[in-house]
């Protein structure tokens, strides 16, 4: 089952600097579609959960502290059931 430790931004950062391989203090706030796309791959994996994002929530996660907020959001919504 998934966990319910929060996402923040420091941990969007750190979850995308592994795909780059460089440190999280070197990767950009901004999140191109490719590194959108492993950052949701790492967070399932991570919490044991299939994310169903709508094209609203994708766009808001154009910047790592967007994305930490709507990954809160639908990592919360996946525990109400």
């Amino acid at each position: 089952m998934s966990t319910t430790a929060r996402i923040d931004r420091d941990t969007v950062l750190g979850l995308l600097a592994g795909y780059r391989e460089r440190p999280a203090s070197e990767t950009p706030e901004q999140i191109d579609s490719i590194e959108l796309a492993w950052l949701i791959h790492q967070v399932e994996q991570l919490h044991q959960v299939e994310l169903d994002l709508d094209d609203d929530q994708l766009q808001r996660m154009s910047e790592a502290a967007g994305a930490a907020e709507v990954l809160n959001e639908v990592l919360a919504g996946s525990t109400d059931a």
